[in-house]
């Protein structure tokens, strides 16, 4: 499973649904039925138990973004001889350490690999200075979904966080302006059918047909909400709070705390039409970078 590969990179969708389905996708790919250490790295709300929920389908969180827990923890109630012992357990350490030393949650993960059994762990990089051991697969959420497999050279879990955390602050820039620009869109009466895709620190709108509005219409409108500073908040699963306005959102958790934090942003002069899929793509940019030359938005860097 891990001949040749060091790491590999996908953007970080902005949704629940997407952020699963990505999970799933992640499980064919590069799971092994043999791996027993999984660590997951990101911020509160970045969608870590969405992928797992996609990569473990039937997986009984210990914890979840909606607070809802199992207690006590399975992975430390277990005797290990039980016949209805599980086979796979989830760790939420950050979560946990409310409420058990991290050394016992180290521990109970090291007795659990050492039976054979498969643990999941979010927040990683808090367990592994007191585990000694690395994952046999790292998944980091951030701006990117970095999945890599460790060897005794690396990388170490503080190096997958690095990444993550810097970069997490343009997902949710990104995701907010995308939601600023659905909202314009939808008051000043265009259609509304279209599909999500991605973007190096920015979005894109997929339309199967010409929507018809005025770009610069819709980026000062946007633009216009972002200097009047609005709060943006978590109102339910479904939906956010754009100051007293009320959106539909997939991924209510994953924004900046109001509108004046978004920089930078921009929307492409034009339509950019993709003769493979027949669609017309609305790219909203957002952050620090060059944009002389469309096709260089998804340059790899060495």
């Amino acid at each position: 499973m891990r001949d040749s590969h060091l790491y590999s990179v996908y953007f970080a969708p902005r949704g629940k649904a997407r952020m699963i389905n990505l999970g799933w996708m992640l499980s064919q790919r590069h799971l092994s039925p043999f791996d027993l250490l999984i660590g997951f790295i990101g911020e509160p709300g970045s969608g870590k138990s969405s992928l797992v929920r996609g990569m473990f389908p039937g997986l009984e969180l210990a914890s979840d973004d909606e607070g809802v827990n199992v207690r006590p923890l399975p992975l430390l109630n277990r005797d290990g001889r039980g016949f209805r012992d599980s086979h796979t357990y989830h760790l939420d350490v950050r979560f946990e350490m409310a409420f058990t030393q991290v050394y016992d949650l180290a521990q109970a993960v090291r007795t659990a690999v050492e039976e054979g059994k498969r643990v999941v762990v979010e927040h990683f990089e808090l367990l592994y200075p007191y585990l000694g051991i690395n994952a046999q697969v790292l998944v980091g959420v951030g701006e990117e979904v970095i999945l890599t497999r460790p060897t005794i050279f690396g990388p170490e879990p503080q190096d997958v966080a690095n990444i993550v955390f810097s970069s997490s602050c343009y997902r949710k820039m990104a995701h907010t302006a995308e939601n600023l620009t659905e909202l314009c869109i939808t008051k000043a009466g265009y259609p509304t059918d279209y599909h999500h895709g991605d973007v190096h620190h920015g979005f894109i709108l997929e339309y199967d047909q010409h929507p018809g509005f005025s770009i610069p219409e819709i980026e000062a409108a946007v633009k216009e909400i972002i200097a009047a500073d609005l709060p943006v908040a978590y109102k339910d699963e479904g939906h956010v709070y754009i100051g007293e306005h009320i959106h539909p959102c997939t991924g209510p958790r994953l924004h900046v705390k109001s509108t004046g934090e978004i920089e930078n942003f921009s929307l492409l002069p034009q339509f950019q039409y993709d003769p493979i899929q027949h669609q017309y793509l609305l790219v909203g940019l957002i952050g620090e970078r060059q944009r002389d030359n469309i096709r260089d938005l998804n340059r790899i860097v060495f």
